[in-house]
């Protein structure tokens, strides 16, 4: 009896990435996803710039390599060419946040019908480290290497929170996978973000912190549990946005977990 085996939505590709990098993870949850729901013969993932800028070898459904920030916009232009296809993006902070910030905010304004998977993990990780719009207070970077000063470099951009203020935003979580019962709620997450576009809801947003062990300076092992004595108590996980809980109140959602 088989009890693991590769999601068929997964290609026989080994990862590029760095020991400790949680982006496999991830990767292994979105194909199990897909494979769940059948998604995968109709499904167009765009791939962003960044450590994941080779996601289009890593999963067998249809790929675009988009321009640094743009996936949300070529996902658009899929979406509603082809509306019947399940459309996502996969993102990293540099990406999705920086240069990619007002396509973000647009699709989320105007409610395009696709899903957001939405990696944070604090820092520029395929350019060398440096400062990102998620870099916390006092964290050291290469462009920050005293520790990002709110009076100099401002205050991190919490994605879902600002998100969640927009009429177009069907569902926002934010996730993690450091730990066995975290993987297992990013999957439920962006399980739920795909039903949503499928059920035509708006826009779905998971966004998962992550590791980064070669620019943090840190053993994977270490890396693990900074995500959960640094970056959980900074970006707290839950549901900050859910179209089917008309009276949600976020703080009541969301939870500082192992």
């Amino acid at each position: 009896m088989v009890v693991f085996d590769k999601p068929k939505s997964l290609s026989p590709v080994p990862f590029h990435y760095c020991p400790g990098c949680t982006h496999g993870i991830v990767h292994r949850l979105v194909a199990e996803v897909l494979d769940e729901l059948d998604l995968c013969g109709k499904a167009v993932g765009i791939a962003p710039v960044g450590c994941s800028v080779f996601a289009y070898n890593y999963f067998e459904c249809d790929m675009i390599e988009a321009a640094h920030g743009r996936a949300p916009a070529v996902a658009t232009g899929v979406k509603r060419t082809h509306p019947d296809n399940i459309v996502f993006t996969y993102q990293g902070d540099g990406d999705l946040a920086a240069i990619g910030t007002a396509e973000t905010v647009h699709v989320g304004a105007r409610g395009e019908n696709i899903t957001i998977i939405f990696i944070n993990n604090c820092i520029y990780g395929m350019t060398g480290g440096q400062m990102a719009p998620t870099t916390m207070p006092g964290q050291v970077t290469t462009t920050s290497p005293y520790g990002r000063d709110r009076r100099i470099q401002g205050s991190p951009i919490r994605v879902c929170e600002m998100l969640s203020t927009l009429d177009g935003v069907a569902y926002a979580e934010r996730v993690a996978v450091n730990t066995v019962p975290n993987i297992k709620k990013a999957k439920a997450a962006i399980k739920k973000a795909f039903q949503n576009q499928v059920d035509k809801k708006g826009l779905s947003i998971v966004e998962v912190l992550s590791t980064c062990p070669t620019n943090w300076g840190m053993t994977p092992e270490q890396a693990l549990e900074w995500v959960k004595t640094d970056m959980i108590p900074f970006y707290p996980l839950g549901v900050y946005k859910d179209a089917d809980v008309k009276d949600l109140n976020p703080t009541s959602t969301k939870e500082v977990t192992e």
